[in-house]
């Protein structure tokens, strides 16, 4: 935007610029022209004048040397004719290159009978007038007067000189007053729009300044900290709701499983085979409820991105998982052709690989197959986990990635949900789409390199988060 304005001043500023100082140059310039054709006309009829022939016939040469001497300027140069266009006396410089071109001059205004002609020549003005007779009154004569325009050239380089300097001066303060505007308002645009990137990855404490710019830029500041407050609370206020009662509710939670096991111990078979039911029931809500508690924290605050070696991540959360397989005898595999680099939050793929894993471990049989599998792309880093189980119908895939979205009955519905979420907050994206020969299929893309900003992304660790049965 400061360019934009600078550029637009400057522009304006030019083209005032060019429409006043031309016609002003031009005006000047055709002033100075014409003074100096008014001058260089009188002093040649002064000349004319002392250049008479007088009443007793005498020499008007001694008058006019000493009104050359006088009516000169530097360079001058006079030549004076007879009436039959032969010249009888020179003053000044001798240019005896031009000789050849003053009879014709002098003859066509003596042809005419007498009056001035004024003409250039190269590099001089020249002014030819006939000096009449005194007595009769015709022409006797002519005089031709010579004047160089090197001085006139020289004021009219001096002037635009002048004039161009003005306006090279008037430019340049034109631009550093821009430039001093330009970042008066864009700076204060630039914060806000700073703070906004900011509040838009999830940093809802973010502020922007309120002290620069103009009033109306002011008063957008105050409106976004305003707006950036109340989102904040509201943010934090349901969060903080969330897992309050996430908390609140582990508590009776165990109480309650703790009461049904020694009722269990104590029932008949058909009461004990209801009780384990209600057991389910309640370690089913307890999932719930760990779930509540991740998104909550999965949510809370902002992270820098890191870059991640995708493929060394993918080994440990399969060594770390490869016991629950074999356990369940499912076979647990990995593929990754080569280093595989990604940039998300520290801890986030951990997260991510550990509710994936989980998910598919819990959907599969006795029997089947898990693969994890990872490669570079242009733009980051692709993650594939396939399995062979019952897979999931088009509309529940649709859903899957919302909360409560449960596809078995004992699954919570939050697993997919909280991958969903630490995905994109990193500014991925997460798919799923059917195994080949039956099964489900969820790629996840990374992005690449470092981000320019942080990112809206948990800080617990894959550990750390309580992992949802089922998807």
């Amino acid at each position: 935007m400061v360019r934009r304005i600078v550029l637009t001043m400057l522009l304006l500023v030019s083209a005032l610029l060019v429409t006043a100082v031309a016609p002003l140059g031009l005006l000047i310039a055709g002033r100075e022209q014409d003074s100096f054709r008014m001058e260089t006309v009188m002093s040649a009829q002064t000349l004319a004048l002392a250049a008479q022939p007088t009443r007793g016939g005498h020499s008007p040469r001694p008058v006019l040397e000493a009104s050359f001497v006088h009516a000169r300027g530097a360079s001058d140069e006079v030549w004076v004719f007879n009436s039959d266009a032969r010249m009888i006396a020179r003053f000044g410089g001798a240019r005896r290159e031009n000789l050849p071109v003053l009879p014709g001059t002098v003859a066509a205004v003596l042809g005419r009978g007498g009056g001035i002609a004024v003409s250039t020549h190269g590099d001089e003005l020249r002014v030819t007038l006939s000096v009449d007779d005194m007595i009769g009154g015709r022409p006797a004569g002519a005089l031709v007067l010579a004047r160089p325009t090197g001085e006139l050239s020289s004021r009219l380089r001096m002037l635009w000189t002048w004039l161009i300097g003005v306006a090279a001066v008037g430019l340049l303060a034109a631009g550093s007053a821009a430039v001093m505007l330009a970042r008066w308002v864009g700076r204060p645009l630039s914060d806000l729009d700073a703070a906004a990137q900011k509040l838009g990855g999830g940093a809802l404490d973010t502020r922007s300044p309120t002290g620069h710019g103009p009033p109306e830029v002011r008063r957008l500041a105050l409106t976004f900290n305003a707006m950036a407050g109340r989102l904040e609370a509201l943010v934090h206020g349901h969060q903080a709701m969330m897992a309050d009662v996430s908390h609140q509710l582990r508590t009776p939670l165990a109480a309650l499983r703790l009461r049904l096991d020694l009722l269990t111990q104590d029932a008949d078979h058909t009461t004990a085979a209801e009780l384990a039911a209600a057991q389910g029931e309640i370690a089913r809500l307890s999932r719930l409820v760990d779930g509540l508690l991740a998104i909550a924290r999965a949510e809370n605050v902002v992270g820098m991105p890191v870059e991640v070696a995708v493929d060394t991540v993918i080994g440990d959360r399969a060594t770390a998982w490869r016991p629950v397989a074999e356990e369940r005898g499912v076979e647990l595999t990995t593929a990754c052709p080569g280093p595989v680099r990604a940039s998300l939050g520290d801890g986030h793929l951990e997260q991510i690989l550990d509710n994936l894993l989980a998910n598919a471990l819990d959907a599969v049989p006795s029997g089947g197959q898990v693969r994890v599998s990872a490669a570079s792309t242009g733009e980051g880093a692709r993650i594939t986990v396939a399995d062979d189980g019952p897979g999931m119908s088009q509309v529940r895939q649709e859903a899957a990635f919302r909360r409560f979205a449960s596809t078995s009955p004992p699954g919570a519905g939050l697993g997919l949900a909280i991958v969903h979420r630490l995905v994109t907050s990193n500014g991925g994206s997460a798919t799923l789409s059917d195994t080949p020969g039956g099964g489900l299929t969820v790629t996840v893309d990374l992005p690449g390199g470092q981000p320019d900003r942080p990112r809206r992304a948990g800080v617990a660790t894959g550990r750390d988060l309580p992992l949802p049965a089922g998807p």
